[in-house]
């Protein structure tokens, strides 16, 4: 079965992380087929929302780091998928629903911040162990965080690497509702579909009005630009040689 199902419930594009022996950690094909999937939903005007849910205990490992650490090196020639993803998530117009049945790392916690509507599991934990990896934040996450959270409390996420449980991330904005795990897909399904029974150009303006995705893609630049430096670090170069060596 393939990592990433997309399918199809209505007006409702699902995009299913389904690589749950591993985490549902995302390699850079996972990267693509998701790019792929949200570019088709913003093309077509038969759908008019998109869901994100997951197979297993986790929601999202982040990036898988032996994919990662692979794409690092020189004798890798493809195109990585994670800049094309992570721009179209930004970029996008239709309203996008996250259910975070499980823990969320790195980008599985990051990308929560460009979706619209978040539900989550009460004993989820979100983190971001970019500087555990010698590295800094993507995603503009160190913008988004910051304006949701509030400097104090993204600063523990960010550079402590404090976890945010289900509970607090929805008390504190991050999340719409913390629920129990099993609750968590369903409802955020319901309110994908209540979604895309709304004035569909509406819903879109009105996302439009909320969001500022150019001033997002600059961030976001930005920090590829410190990340790209900081993987040929000593700090980096000693984290992910530990990681591998532990696997």
């Amino acid at each position: 079965m393939s990592d990433i199902l997309v399918s199809r419930d209505g007006a409702v594009l699902e995009i299913r992380f389904n690589r749950p022996a591993k985490k549902n950690a995302i390699t850079n094909a996972m990267y693509g087929v998701m790019a792929d999937a949200i570019t088709e939903a913003e093309q077509s005007d038969d759908i008019r929302a998109v869901l994100f849910t997951a197979e297993g205990d986790f929601f999202s490992a982040g990036n898988d780091l032996m994919d990662f650490a692979s794409q690092s090196s020189g004798a890798f020639t493809g195109r990585r998928e994670v800049g094309r993803f992570l721009d179209v998530m930004i970029k996008a117009k239709k309203p996008i629903v996250a259910a975070v049945q499980g823990n969320g790392v790195g980008v599985g916690t990051t990308m929560l911040f460009h979706c619209d509507l978040v539900y989550i599991a009460e004993t989820a934990k979100l983190t971001t162990p970019f500087i555990d990896l010698g590295l800094v934040p993507e995603n503009a996450s160190s913008l988004t965080i910051v304006a949701r959270l509030g400097y104090v409390r993204a600063f523990a996420l960010l550079g402590a690497n404090e976890p945010l449980f289900g509970k607090d991330a929805a008390a504190w904005g991050v999340a719409n509702a913390a629920l129990p795990s099993a609750e968590v897909e369903p409802r955020a399904r319901a309110a994908a579909h209540a979604l895309a029974k709304k004035p569909a150009e509406a819903l879109k303006l009105t996302k439009g009005l909320m969001r500022d995705p150019e001033t997002l893609i600059t961030r976001m630049l930005h920090e590829g630009e410190i990340f790209a430096e900081r993987l040929k670090s000593p700090e980096a170069v000693a984290a992910f040689a530990a990681f591998l060596g532990r696997k």
